[in-house]
């Protein structure tokens, strides 16, 4: 992140005087990824006021730049803010202003907002609006070229899609779906991906909740925290594993493996 603060720093002075229409075309459209990329980070820090203000001036920059993709890129990644710290419905509706820049074509960002339009709808308890969403978005995976499924920051490879594909479904409690992702997104992700690999553990987690076995999904939460290092255990993990504790009634939080998902968090 640091690199990218400095980065961006070295552009915006050149923003600030006189320069040919294409010149400035493109130091606003990687002003604005760039910008994007130090909110996602931001975020996933769980530091959603810098991302929120990251992500405004990514816009602004997107915006300038005439990249409608780009934008739609912006729009949909900020959306993930409210889709993960509590604001479903405001995820929603940032997901489906995404969905209208980006237009009918098979693009990354057009998968990428319906991927996360679906997560909100299914978070926000909208079932037939979260389906559709997931339609939108395996259809438009389908089509996407080589270029758009990259693994790159402003690609949608099939890795990032099942990702996606993981909390939708187990939102919606879709718990069989749901680990088919979870197991063909850890298959594509590299052993380093802490982050990644833990979410889809909480999201197997928060499976084996819905079927019944509380104990297990605590136990299995519980584990991942553990093997995490300190500075893992904050942000955007903290929050999804906190989503699994308060969804376990009251009359359980004495039972160890309960207890034990608490002391984690704690």
């Amino acid at each position: 992140m640091a690199d990218l603060v400095t980065d961006f720093a070295d552009i915006r002075p050149l923003l600030g005087v006189p320069q040919p229409v294409a010149t400035r075309v493109r130091l606003c459209r990687t002003a604005g990824q760039m910008a994007g990329m130090t909110a996602i980070v931001l975020h996933d820090l769980g530091s959603r006021r810098e991302a929120r203000a990251w992500f405004a001036t990514a816009a602004h920059a997107a915006g300038e730049s005439g990249d409608r993709q780009l934008h739609a890129w912006v729009m949909a990644r900020e959306a993930m803010v409210g889709l993960n710290y509590g604001s479903p419905k405001a995820a929603a509706g940032l997901a489906e202003q995404a969905r209208r820049v980006t237009g009918n074509s098979p693009t990354a960002a057009a998968t990428l907002a319906a991927a996360v339009a679906a997560r909100a709808y299914a978070l926000s308890h909208q079932p037939d609006q979260a389906r559709d969403a997931l339609a939108d978005a395996d259809r438009l995976m389908e089509r996407l070229s080589g270029e758009q499924r990259a693994d790159t920051w402003f690609g949608h490879c099939e890795q990032k899609h099942h990702v996606h594909l993981s909390h939708a479904l187990t939102a919606l409690g879709d718990t069989g779906r749901a680990r088919e992702s979870q197991g063909r997104a850890l298959e594509l992700s590299a052993p380093t991906s802490s982050m990644t690999r833990t979410l889809l553990t909480i999201d197997g987690a928060a499976c084996a909740h819905h079927d019944g076995d509380t104990e297990q999904a605590c136990r299995r939460a519980a584990a991942a925290l553990a093997v995490l290092p300190a500075g893992y255990r904050t942000g955007l993990i903290r929050a999804r594993a906190t989503d699994l504790y308060q969804s376990i009634p009251a009359q359980h939080h004495r039972e160890p493996a309960v207890r034990a998902l608490h002391n984690a968090l704690a």
